[in-house]
């Protein structure tokens, strides 16, 4: 028997059409397998709150040992897993192809999806998850207006985080009632000279994503601006919904399938017109990259879509690879505190914000491999603010010691997330895109 494993790491589908996925006592079954294999590691006990809360249960048990967790206490670890995939790509020594076959976030996932399915969900679950929902209602003028209002009031959130169980002192984003195709309507015209380079066509769709269209709208000027100064055509995905990874987590895999129905033919379509698709949320680019080829292993246009989805700057960096991308740099950013984003080192890509944000002169970015524990959700709801605060406190602590210029994140909720815990020690907190705009003075 091998202890680890020496093999690049495999992902098998996930056989969610199988009766046996369902299936109750083979769940249980093969949680208590797993659950046992990591109470003999331990590795993952620093990632998220998941593994202490297993080995709590294990060591306060009788027998001091998986065999003695009852078996009702199982999705108390499973609750407390938001999927950021950290466990299976950095830390799990026995993944496949190592025999024991150890997928902790999707056993994780098989579980909520049953729970989903036997269960349902809390009406707040179901609002935070349904992100086009909210997008559609909070698009309304006078919703709008009034929603903002309520959302950024003290008094509001301790009435809201009684009634709708979101916590009073979580970070909520600020929606916009333009989208962001209105915001970028008078950037979409014009030719550019554009080249394929490597596995790149000079074309791109940009997927906005529910949070950029309607949370940063703003941000899709400055993908727009990069883009076209570096020749490369760029426009909006014609229409879209939400990628799905919001239902994902919380294990409705029917609902994730019916984003997919929709979104996969837009796609297809713009692949098959010779364009790259990217999108400025790592969550969103991690789904059609990750999760949905394996949800639907043999659907083709699902997986002519993975290979045509692209990080925005593992697009920019290959482009640069070809010497394409452009360098004439007006702007120096100074030093930059830098969380990676763990959908984003998930997707196995290396570090290409840092790589390209170094080719700034005079710009050091220093980059925070940890959680941000925000997950989209986690850091919201009431029940788990307080542990998302906790896993995100050695990225805050590394923030106030490295006092840099600027403070950044790929994804903007996570940055979000940090900045406020941060306080006083972030001064400039924005999109590695937005850095990257002005470092070119555009």
């Amino acid at each position: 028997m091998r202890e680890g494993s020496l093999e690049a790491p495999t992902r098998h589908p996930l056989d969610w059409k199988n009766e046996l996925f369902w299936d109750k006592e083979n769940l249980e079954a093969e949680l208590e397998r797993v659950y046992d294999i990591c109470h003999g590691c331990r590795r993952c006990v620093s990632l998220c709150d998941a593994f202490p809360t297993l080995f709590d249960l294990v060591d306060e048990s009788e027998t001091m040992e998986v065999d003695g967790v009852a078996k009702a206490d199982y999705m108390k670890v499973v609750d407390q897993c938001y999927l950021c995939d950290l466990c299976y790509l950095t830390k799990c020594p026995y993944v496949p192809p190592h025999e024991w076959n150890v997928d902790f976030p999707h056993l994780m996932l098989r579980a909520k999806a049953q729970k989903f399915k036997a269960e349902g969900t809390s009406f707040r679950n179901k609002t935070l998850s349904n992100t086009d929902a909210v997008t559609r209602l909070m698009k309304i003028p006078v919703v709008n207006q009034t929603g903002n209002a309520l959302l950024g009031n003290k008094t509001f959130r301790s009435v809201f985080e009684k009634g709708f169980g979101v916590h009073h002192k979580a970070t909520v984003p600020k929606y916009h009632r333009k989208n962001m195709a209105k915001v970028c309507k008078d950037l979409l015209a014009g030719d550019v000279n554009r080249m394929p380079a490597g596995s790149t066509t000079g074309r791109v769709a940009l997927y906005a994503t529910c949070y950029g269209n309607y949370n940063t709208p703003d941000l899709g000027a400055d993908f727009l601006k990069v883009f076209q100064h570096n020749d490369i055509e760029i426009k909006l995905v014609p229409k879209e919904r939400c990628c799905g990874m919001p239902k994902f987590e919380l294990g409705d895999l029917d609902s994730v399938e019916r984003n997919m129905q929709f979104n996969i033919p837009v796609l297809a379509k713009l692949v098959d017109e010779g364009f790259d698709l990217v999108a400025p949320i790592p969550s969103c680019v991690l789904m059609y990259k990750q999760e949905l080829p394996l949800m639907f292993p043999d659907n083709e246009d699902v997986i002519k879509v993975q290979n045509a989805f692209f990080d925005p700057f593992e697009y920019l960096a290959i482009r640069h690879k070809a010497g394409l991308l452009k360098t004439d740099f007006k702007q120096e950013l100074g030093d930059i505190s830098y969380q990676v984003a763990c959908h984003q080192r998930v997707q196995r890509i290396g570090n290409k914000t840092r790589d390209i944000l170094s080719l700034v002169p005079d710009t050091q970015v220093l980059p925070i491999e940890r959680c941000s524990g925000h997950d989209g959700s986690y850091a919201v709801k009431n029940e788990t603010y307080d542990k998302a605060v906790k896993i995100a406190r050695p990225v805050v602590r590394k923030v106030t010691d490295q006092a840099a210029n600027h403070f950044t994140s790929d994804c903007p909720m996570a940055s979000a997330h940090v900045a406020k815990l941060a306080g006083d020690a972030v001064t400039s907190n924005e999109h590695p895109m937005t850095l990257l705009c002005r470092a070119y003075g555009l």
